[in-house]
């Protein structure tokens, strides 16, 4: 199983049973997160790559993952994404480096299965 498939099933198999306990706080937050990143004024392709950007600087591998997928999705070219990477670098000093080397590999295996499905 690739890491992206990995990633994605296990994040859908606990979202789902953290909303089975249909805690209002809980759901609330998941929502506001959700309607964070919806268009506005911004795009969602900016507000990914912020996403992304703070996810690094934060140190969330989780989050990492999960902005590089979105981002993806928006279409980021490698270019951009290196531009993210070198900004979120630089904020978050050399701490984010092993961040970084774990994101590479994220984004070339999104690379490699979205070829695969094209």
């Amino acid at each position: 199983m690739s890491l992206v498939t990995e990633f994605n099933d296990y994040r859908t198999r606990m979202n789902e049973k953290i909303m089975e306990a249909d805690n209002k706080v809980i759901k609330r937050f998941f929502n506001l997160d959700t309607n964070a990143y919806a268009e506005g004024a911004l795009d969602v392709k900016t507000k990914e790559m912020l996403g992304l950007a703070c996810s690094m600087v934060l140190r969330c591998d989780d989050c990492i993952k999960y902005h590089l997928g979105k981002c993806f999705e928006c279409g980021l070219t490698d270019e951009e994404v290196y531009e993210v990477f070198a900004i979120s670098n630089l904020i978050g000093g050399s701490i984010v480096i092993p961040h970084f080397r774990r994101a590479v590999e994220y984004w070339e295996e999104l690379k490699t299965e979205g070829q695969t499905q094209a």
